[in-house]
């Protein structure tokens, strides 16, 4: 049976003490998609929106996120990440573009947070630099897909999309 550990006894909230816990590897993989019109999707697809390369902006915004996971989500610890990767995938069938993030730290605490996080702010600037297109867009399926380190160890999702990650 699992506990809230973001709380002390008094039902205050607390950031979890991790001062105990043994130093890991730890790697994560998140992902989730928007769903676009057409128009979107060709345009990012061939790389001529008026704003540039979606894509490319897209990957570093995910990549910065992560790095500052812990300034916007207020238990989590500042970690010192050694890995942070943003990958897409289109597609044209659905009208769709997903992105994965990947995050690594050697650490007492996981990077699932960061990779949530770096997978948001990447769709996010995706709508930003398509909205003059279409305001439709439609961001949703974020989720955890892997996890591996410290205590609880491996996690893997059950309606996990790739063999590859």
């Amino acid at each position: 049976m699992s506990r809230m550990n973001h709380f002390d006894k008094s039902g205050k909230a607390v950031m979890v003490d991790v001062t105990d816990k043994d130093i890991t590897h730890r790697i994560a993989t998140a992902t989730g998609t928007i769903y676009v019109s057409c128009e979107v999707y060709d345009a990012i697809a061939k790389g001529t929106a008026a704003k540039g390369d979606v894509l490319g902006c897209a990957r570093i915004a995910g990549i910065m996120a992560t790095k500052k996971t812990s300034d916007i989500i207020p238990m989590c610890h500042p970690l010192m990440l050694t890995k942070a990767s943003i990958e897409f995938s289109l597609n044209e069938e659905e009208s769709s573009v997903s992105a994965t993030c990947t995050t690594k730290v050697c650490g007492k605490t996981g990077v699932e947070m960061e990779a949530l996080l770096g997978v948001s702010a990447a769709l996010l600037t995706i709508y930003d630099m398509c909205k003059a297109l279409d305001r439709s867009m439609k961001i949703g399926d974020i989720r955890l897909l892997k996890k591996d380190g410290g205590k609880s160890g491996l996690y893997v999702a059950k309606e996990q999309v790739s063999e590859d990650i």
